[in-house]
């Protein structure tokens, strides 16, 4: 497709001149001229939307002067638009004052067509140039607008309705996730497994975008479907880390604990594949980390026996799950929240009630952040025993 030029001026003969000139250019439909003999019929058809790409207008004109056309040029908003003035030898004020009201260049009466073809190159090399850095902007917002839809989609999918089962008076549970500004991977899911068994699972994919969004998804997907079988948390695991070996991207893996509370006797069944170890904070004040490792993420290693772990919750004993967007949120001399600091914090809203707790782990967070921006999820799980 032709570069499409207007030529603005009052004298006909130039507008022959250049097409003479350019003659080849316009056989070979690498160019094709316009004219208009003032600024007012340049500008009804800048504003027809002829596609054109370039201007050539003179600044002594009827009706509309160049510098005023100028004006009207810059009002219409386009910025692959641009205009080359041609101008009296030595009259450098005009000039001045047309670069001023965003001319791209000038060429001098008498013309001298070489510069004309050089400053004209050198033009359409200008608008070549910007257009593709707007295609590339374009391309950008497209895809934060995809992400930002992938982030709603996948916060959407989450639980958010606390306590999930208020009828169940032997347990307590709240989960929140404080989304980064890229679409991650976190995710966290709970359900009634039997009438007297709660599952419950936290995980967190690697990498960010829209890979990680659909894995989490998947992966949630197939232990939640896994888990509802009824099986051990390690077999659940194991058999959820060979589908994703077989159905998932070589470079991608998945963390994971997911654990079974009996809601009548407190027994607590865990498996841990490559996740932060949760904490236990006792009905008694303390709180310890339960850091036995049962294997590694998932998505790895096709056939992997992964472990379990087992232990009594007390009346009034939380389980405090994480990801590791908490332990490993940033301050500005690129320290790390980290565990020692998570355990006081623990320590700190023991005695508070779910809601509070989360939102008190949070909060010591940002203070100890500050403006340093969120890179990672971060998603926080608090289960307590009342029976």
């Amino acid at each position: 497709m032709p570069i499409r030029i207007l030529v603005v001026d009052d004298e006909p003969d130039l507008e022959l001149l250049i097409r003479q000139k350019f003659r080849k250019k316009i056989r070979e439909k690498d160019y094709e001229f316009v004219a208009a003999y003032d600024g007012v019929s340049a500008l009804d058809l800048l504003k027809g939307n002829n596609g054109i790409d370039l201007i050539l207008t003179d600044i002594n004109m009827p009706k509309m002067d160049g510098l005023t056309l100028l004006e009207k040029i810059r009002e219409l908003n386009n910025p692959l638009l641009k205009a080359v003035v041609v101008s009296a030898y030595g009259d450098m004020e005009n000039i001045r004052t047309a670069m001023n009201r965003g001319a791209f260049d000038f060429v001098t009466k008498p013309i001298n067509f070489e510069d004309l073809d050089i400053t004209i190159d050198k033009t359409l090399q200008e608008i070549t140039m910007l257009k593709k850095v707007l295609e590339s902007r374009d391309r950008f917002v497209a895809v934060c607008q995809e992400l930002e839809i992938a982030r709603n989609i996948q916060l959407s999918i989450l639980p958010k309705i606390f306590p999930p089962f208020p009828e169940l008076k032997q347990m307590e549970l709240n989960a929140h996730i404080e989304p980064a500004r890229e679409v991650g991977g976190d995710f966290y899911d709970f359900f009634l497994i039997d009438e007297d068994r709660f599952g419950f699972v936290i995980g967190d994919v690697s990498g960010k975008g829209i890979p990680a969004a659909i894995l989490m998804a998947a992966s949630r997907t197939s232990i939640k479907l896994t888990a509802l079988r009824g099986l051990p948390t390690n077999t659940c695991i194991q058999l959820v880390n060979d589908i994703l070996v077989r159905e998932s991207e070589p470079n991608m893996f998945v963390t994971a604990l997911y654990g079974i509370l009996n809601i009548h006797t407190g027994e607590l069944e865990w498996c841990n594949a490559g996740h932060n170890p949760p904490f236990l904070l006792s009905h008694n004040g303390t709180v310890k980390i339960l850091d036995a490792a049962h294997g590694i993420p998932l998505g790895f290693v096709e056939k992997f026996k992964y472990g379990r772990d087992n232990i009594k919750m007390e009346k009034d004993d939380l389980l405090f799950l994480y990801t590791d967007g908490l332990d490993e949120a940033m301050n500005s001399k690129i320290e790390d929240f980290g565990k020692d600091r998570l355990k006081k914090s623990l320590e700190k809203y023991n005695k508070v009630s779910n809601s509070q707790l989360i939102r008190g782990v949070i909060s010591d967070v940002k203070e100890f952040t500050g403006p340093t921006p969120q890179s990672d999820d971060i998603t926080l799980m608090a289960l307590k025993y009342n029976s």
